[in-house]
């Protein structure tokens, strides 16, 4: 009988928990021995249970997957995770990778995509599927905000209007016009929506 790949699943939806432990069931080698629906319990559930791979939600409730990957490889630095996501933006991707993930698949992918993936993770190799890889290539080709530049866009998103977030952020609205150029520029869009939705695209900041 060949050994099972333990697996950790980390979703807050229950219909995708449930989905993925019945598409997993099918598999003689791959069996789930966990389920976590926000960070806390995911942290948890991965001291108590040690699995072979985690199989990580992007967005939770109280942290990202990001966070939570990040604690788990301090906890174990050989801890294998696959982020599997909605979001396919080039930071969303890059954050992930640089927090520990050894992997990151969409969610549209199809069963006979996803399975490959678990187990190449599970043994210690990465998997970055082409169209991954693609949005992962074009963050080459932006300049990175600086941090200033993303609390602005930040406060922009939430509808601000210049002096509104010159006084939040204890800068000069002359100050916040500068950043905002700068801004303009770096996502390479003509106007502050087109910031926002370029940035939320990207992955740059989240609603």
């Amino acid at each position: 009988m060949s050994i099972r790949v333990r697996i950790l699943i980390v979703d807050d939806h229950f219909i995708v928990r449930t989905g993925l432990r019945s598409l997993i069931s099918t598999e003689s080698d791959l069996a789930v021995i966990g389920e976590a629906a926000e960070a806390a319990e995911a942290i948890q559930q991965f001291e108590t249970l040690r699995p072979d791979l985690v199989l990580m939600d992007l967005r939770l409730p109280d942290k990202s997957g990001h966070e939570v990957t990040r604690h788990i490889r301090l906890i174990d630095a050989q801890a294998s995770i696959l982020m599997l996501s909605a979001f396919e933006g080039d930071v969303d991707i890059h954050t992930a990778l640089e927090a520990g993930a050894s992997g990151y698949v969409l969610k549209s992918v199809t069963a006979e995509e996803l399975m490959p993936a678990i187990r190449a993770v599970a043994s210690g190799r990465r998997w970055i599927p082409s169209e991954v890889a693609t949005r992962l290539k074009q963050r080459n080709s932006f300049e990175d905000l600086t941090l200033r530049e993303l609390e602005v866009l930040t406060q922009l998103s939430r509808g601000l209007a210049n002096k509104e977030i010159a006084d939040t952020l204890g800068i000069t609205e002359y100050t916040t016009k500068g950043h905002l150029k700068n801004i303009l520029a770096k996502l390479r869009v003509a106007d502050r929506t087109q910031a926002v939705i370029a940035a939320v695209q990207r992955g740059i900041i989240h609603y």
